[in-house]
């Protein structure tokens, strides 16, 4: 019998080198992947070759039995297992299938609406890389018992590496357990595991049916490329079925809907978390299942073959465990079964004995995917000689792509006679009560809060919520992004200057930046990112040489998170320390996130904290944490000191800069600062035990310049780095002292244009560019000679007819006034209207 990973050794040099049973559990193709040409493909996954379900099952089973000989009765009997979406969550379930009593959870690419994550991590070798973690019990991963990590190959480590890092910070434990089908590390991967368990003082164990190498030659990913290349061309994608396909009639049937009765309260899956209970009323309801699902499949008189049918039960995607005990149940009653998954993996097909994917069928997606409509793949089903094939789908994926034309159904029955579609109901987990509120108190006792901060969530992460990678940052924050919250900037302006809202309370319509904008933004970019660089050397030095130990930044969101992300790369480049972030939210007037501080004091010790910001003006900021901080003394670990990038208002200790010029993450919303919205805060919306909220805007990922601009700046590291040494000695060595002569500048500048209140006057090019972005512009004061940094100012300026005044004697290099007392129509203190393009 023909290995099926001849075709691609013989053209690439690829070999797999170990175990004498991995030319029977491994095949060999190519992808259109730019990170890594080759792919194996288990031929006991169930997921690109259609098997036996008992084979897969069985493969799954008899791993987590052995993890159970592994750990003994007792440590079995506290393990949880964590499996890796989309290849390894039926394995997943069926290694803790063979523990007996473990929970199981599997990460997803879906984001859940209500759903808040547990963490998230990457896959770094794979076509989508992010993967989220949605419990429904918000503890199913804190326990100290053995977390068994499931996968279905073991290939260079990196994956677990990441997703062990990552809970072991949140939900540090003693015992690891990485279960595979297959380990195919090198040595140094190897030895890089050895020394990732002893640096987090943890045991990490690994269990696989068969070991081995795969050796690559030099160049093969471009050779692998090209390869793919020439045949695409070549080709159509879709497959003309091969002989063995049974001839279908002409105008194949509709498909057969069949009701499972599926039980209600087990869900399809591990996606929220999946108990021993789960399986056994599952188990009880298979037989009626399986009894609708044979009389589907029953042939018509006179047109069934022989023998009874060849069957493929077909799984979606994530969907792996729900279809494979229908196949294995089917295959109990005396069918013959084959079971596979349909993908996302873009795979070559070659029909060749020797090469592991024969055929494709290429499809659009039908669950409305987070990262939009693409092409999905069912391979190795064409040409299959299957008679009939049960689809089995969840009900987000019964849409109307599932059933048009070119949809998953049309394109199986063009090559199987008989259709079976079998939906299967998706599981939404219910909401949670919320805890009943502790009284408030002037003084709360430090030991309730780690009570309180185990009801909060675990941080909001990329790609799920915000463009920055999941590492950059965590966001204290919840998803509002399904609220309607925008509201016409002048509509805004006239409820908060009546007293009626609070500026917290809506947001304004996220500005779309014209081409001449955009131009500015690069070139402001281009031209100022040597002095960013070195403005975010000396604050992160700063901070690094007066906090021992391991600073914990905490960006004030949303200015504040481009800037405690660029200062995490810095200390990353220049020191290799991999510093925590997180971002919160804090509100003029109504401080800042308590809950938000409450869940970082049950994670990290507060003295570690570090809160950022991008800028200072006047200094409100500066004061409202420091007054947040002095009301409780439940927070009184937290240091008020905010480290910035900019201080012209002269209002903190720790800076990058005191100059007033031009940050160009200043320039733009959202698209700069990961597509997240200015924080919210609203009665009906933010609860007692809540986060603040933001929005995702995910519709604005064609304008994103948010890595864009942290890339540029970190370029240019290397190039400050000599002279950020030499600063920071003199900064360090001077008088740093607030003189808070922003805030003097301020209240001159209210009393001299007759608006009498500091909140309509924002001094400084940061403050300046958001008057006129979010709010009711007056007129802008310009210091007389200001050059490039007032550029882009001056354009918005002009799209929105407000006049900009040269003044002599500034402190800053330009102030933006509100239109004092505004409402639509209304006349400023010069006596002059608003108008407002």
């Amino acid at each position: 019998m023909v290995w099926t990973g001849t075709w691609v050794a013989e053209r690439l040099g690829v070999e797999l080198i170990g175990d004498e049973e991995l030319p029977a559990l491994l095949g060999l193709a190519l992808r259109r992947n730019p990170k890594r040409a080759h792919l194996l493909v288990s031929s006991v996954l169930g997921k690109h070759v259609p098997q036996h379900p008992s084979v897969v099952y069985g493969s799954g089973l008899g791993l987590g039995l052995r993890v159970r000989e592994l750990l003994g009765a007792e440590d079995a009997g506290r393990a949880v297992v964590l499996g890796y979406a989309e290849t390894a969550t039926a394995l997943g379930h069926a290694v803790a299938d063979g523990l007996g009593t473990a929970p199981y959870l599997h990460s997803t690419r879906r984001p859940v609406p209500g759903v808040t994550t547990a963490g998230g991590f990457e896959e770094s070798h794979s076509h989508a890389t992010s993967h989220l973690l949605l419990p429904e019990d918000p503890e199913l991963l804190a326990g100290k018992g053995p977390l068994v990590l499931v996968d279905d190959e073991f290939s260079t480590g990196n994956t677990v590496l990441n997703t062990i890092r990552g809970l072991h910070e949140r939900y540090p434990r003693d015992r690891y357990v990485v279960v595979a089908l297959v380990d195919m590390r090198g040595p140094a991967d190897r030895d890089r595991l050895t020394g990732f368990a002893a640096e987090i003082g943890a045991r990490v164990d690994l269990i696989s049916l068969a070991a081995g190498t795969v050796r690559l030659p030099d160049g093969v990913l471009e050779k692998g490329q090209e390869l793919v290349a020439r045949h695409e061309a070549a080709r159509p994608a879709s497959p003309t079925p091969r002989t063995r396909t049974r001839t279908a009639p002409a105008g194949p049937p509709a498909p057969v809907r069949v009701a499972l009765d599926w039980p209600a309260d087990v869900p399809d899956g591990g996606r929220h978390g999946f108990t021993p209970g789960h399986r056994a009323r599952l188990e009880a309801a298979l037989p009626a299942m399986t009894t609708a699902l044979t009389r589907a499949l029953a042939p018509a008189p006179d047109h069934g073959p022989a023998g009874g049918p060849r069957v493929l039960v077909l799984g979606f995607e994530e969907l792996m465990y729900a279809p494979l005990r229908l196949a294995g149940a089917l295959e109990d009653a005396g069918l013959d079964v084959r079971y596979s998954t349909t993908t996302r993996s873009p795979v070559l097909a070659v029909d060749d004995p020797g090469y592991a994917i024969r055929t494709r069928l290429v499809f659009p997606a039908h669950d409305d995917p987070a990262d939009g409509p693409g092409e999905r793949y069912a391979y190795n089903v064409a040409g299959g000689g299957f008679d009939a094939v049960v689809a089995v789908v969840d009900s987000a994926a019964d849409t109307p792509e599932l059933h048009a034309p070119d949809g998953l159904l049309a394109q199986l029955a063009a090559h199987i006679p008989r259709v079976v579609l079998a939906v299967v109901p998706s599981y939404t987990p219910r909401p949670r009560p919320r805890p009943h509120p502790q009284a408030a108190t002037e003084r709360m006792a430090a030991t309730e809060a780690p009570e309180r901060s185990s009801m909060l969530p675990e941080p909001l992460r990329g790609p799920a919520f915000s463009s920055y990678a999941p590492e950059e940052v965590g966001w204290l924050l919840q998803d509002l992004s399904d609220v309607e919250l925008e509201a016409p900037t002048e509509e805004r302006e006239e409820a908060i200057q009546r007293g009626g809202a609070h500026y917290a309370e809506s947001l304004p319509v996220e500005y779309q930046p014209s081409a001449r904008y955009q131009e500015l933004f690069h070139s402001a970019l281009d031209a100022s990112a040597d002095r960013i660089a070195h403005a975010v050397g000396i604050v992160t030095e700063t901070v690094l040489a007066e906090k021992s130990g391991r600073p914990v930044l905490v960006s004030l969101a949303r200015a504040g998170t481009p800037v405690g992300v660029l200062m995490r790369r810095w200390a990353r480049h220049r020191h290799g320390l991999d510093l925590p972030h997180y971002a919160v939210s804090i509100v003029r007037g109504r401080g800042i996130d308590a809950n938000a501080l409450r869940w970082l004091a049950a994670h990290h010790d507060p003295a570690d904290v570090v809160f950022v910001d991008g800028w200072t003006g006047k200094g409100a900021i500066t004061r409202e944490l420091a007054a947040a901080l002095r009301e409780s003394d439940e927070f009184a670990g937290f240091d008020p000191e905010i480290a910035v990038l900019a201080d012209p208002g002269s209002c903190v200790r720790t800076y990058g800069t005191r100059e007033d010029f031009l940050i160009p993450s200043a320039c733009l919303n959202s698209t700069v600062s990961g597509l997240i919205s200015r924080t919210v805060l609203r009665s009906d919306l933010v609860g007692p035990d809540d986060f603040h909220g933001a929005k995702f805007y995910r519709e604005l990922e064609g304008a994103d310049v948010s890595v864009a601009f942290l890339d540029a700046v970190e370029a240019r590291f290397d190039e400050v780095a000599d002279t950020v040494d030499t600063d920071v000695k003199d900064l360090l060595a001077g008088d740093r002292t607030p003189t808070w002569e922003g805030w003097a500048a301020v209240e001159r500048i209210s009393e001299e244009y007759g608006i009498h209140d500091v909140n309509l006057v924002k001094p400084g090019v940061g403050e300046t560019t958001r008057v006129l972005l979010r709010r009711v512009p007056w007129k802008i004061l310009a210091k007389r000679g200001a050059g490039a940094d007032l550029a882009h100012v001056r354009l918005l300026a002009e799209q929105r007819g407000v006049p900009v005044e040269e003044v002599d004697d500034l402190p800053y290099t330009c102030v933006g006034l509100i239109h004092p007392q505004y409402t639509r129509g209304a006349t400023g203190a010069d006596g002059k209207a608003v108008v407002s393009r």
